[in-house]
């Protein structure tokens, strides 16, 4: 047996060759197809695979330079940033420019959702920086005056009526009497008893004047300073202390010396009158609940805010001609109103922290 040739001594041996190649010859072209078949496909594979390589290392390069890039600009922008706020200080100039431009924007996009809601919350805006101060003034400037025209284009007429009574109390009892800052938030009404609750008699006695104002009140009396429940009424021409069905006294506005009150924080007013003859009542010494709103009804009725007084330590009444008394005012740790030793009625009050 040879490399390219073989000796067969036996046809036999011959025949069954061939015979076994016929059987076989097909499972050989499936071997030999394959193995090419394969050989072909990992050319192609190899291929591809060297292909997807390259371009997967060309996309990386690619990326990788845009992050460099990136990376670079942002180290180029935190440089100026640094800079900038470095250089805040000093004049506008090609370093800080885009800082305070940043500070700006910054500034107006916060004072936006910070802008206060009402005129009385103007003391609330956004503290600028120091290259926002004008700017800032003259906005704040600006925003109030829009809110102040939209709320007075929205105020109703009862409502301006309001606030023309409140403006005329603060000029007589801001800084002068303790509880005035806990009125402001109550309003006003145009009266505190209605007209159904006012005797009928007392109500024809008075039908010829128009009531303008009345109020429940504790009236002390002059000897003894006991307690009474009355009704006081301020009507166009007078002011009346009515007693259920009985008017207990008459004041003419023009027989009104003025009106006492302390500068501590108690609901006490004297009303002094002209007391000329014996046989005539002397000054009222009165408790009110609606003190600050029934002085300012009487300033506006007489027309005079200065008949009203707050006063320091004592405040003197006629009780008759010739015969006078004394309320003194303190501070104390509870509201009490009694009769001191030496005869004067003594009003102690609680002493109020301020707003």
């Amino acid at each position: 047996m040879g490399r390219t040739k073989i000796f067969i001594r036996h046809p036999r041996t011959l025949f069954a060759t061939e015979d076994a190649f016929q059987v076989c010859k097909h499972k050989l072209a499936t071997r030999i197809q394959a193995k090419y078949k394969g050989f072909r496909v990992k050319e192609d594979y190899l291929k591809q695979r060297e292909a997807a390589t390259k371009i997967e290392n060309c996309w990386r390069g690619l990326m990788a330079r845009k992050e460099r890039e990136k990376r670079a600009w942002a180290v180029k922008v935190i440089k100026k940033f640094i800079k900038g706020f470095m250089t805040r200080n000093e004049p506008a100039c090609i370093d800080n420019s885009e800082y305070l431009a940043y500070v700006r924007q910054n500034y107006l996009t916060r004072l936006k959702e910070n802008l206060p809601k009402t005129v009385l919350e103007k003391d609330s805006w956004l503290t600028p920086p120091p290259i926002m101060q004008e700017v800032a003034q003259l906005l704040k400037k600006i925003y109030i005056r829009h809110m102040v025209r939209k709320y007075v284009r929205g105020i109703t007429p009862q409502r301006k009526a309001q606030l023309l009574l409140k403006v005329q109390t603060s000029s007589m009892f801001k800084g002068k009497k303790e509880n005035y800052p806990f009125s402001v938030c109550r309003p006003f009404m145009d009266t505190r008893i209605c007209r159904e609750d006012i005797s009928i008699k007392v109500l024809q006695l008075i039908q010829h004047e128009h009531i303008k104002y009345s109020v429940p009140v504790v009236k002390y009396d002059r000897n003894g300073f006991r307690p009474r429940l009355r009704q006081l009424i301020f009507t166009q021409q007078a002011a009346y202390l009515v007693e259920e069905a009985k008017i207990k006294q008459r004041i003419d506005y023009s027989s009104l010396r003025g009106v006492s009150v302390s500068n501590l924080s108690d609901n006490f007013l004297i009303l002094h009158v002209t007391c000329d003859d014996i046989n005539k009542k002397g000054d009222l010494v009165l408790q009110c609940d609606y003190l600050f709103e029934a002085l300012t009804k009487l300033s506006i009725i007489v027309n005079n805010q200065n008949c009203i007084k707050v006063v320091q330590g004592s405040v003197r009444f006629d009780i008759q001609p010739g015969r006078e008394g004394f309320v003194d005012f303190k501070s104390g740790q509870e509201s009490m109103v009694y009769r001191a030793k030496n005869g004067h009625l003594m009003v102690e009050s609680t002493r109020t922290k301020s707003r």
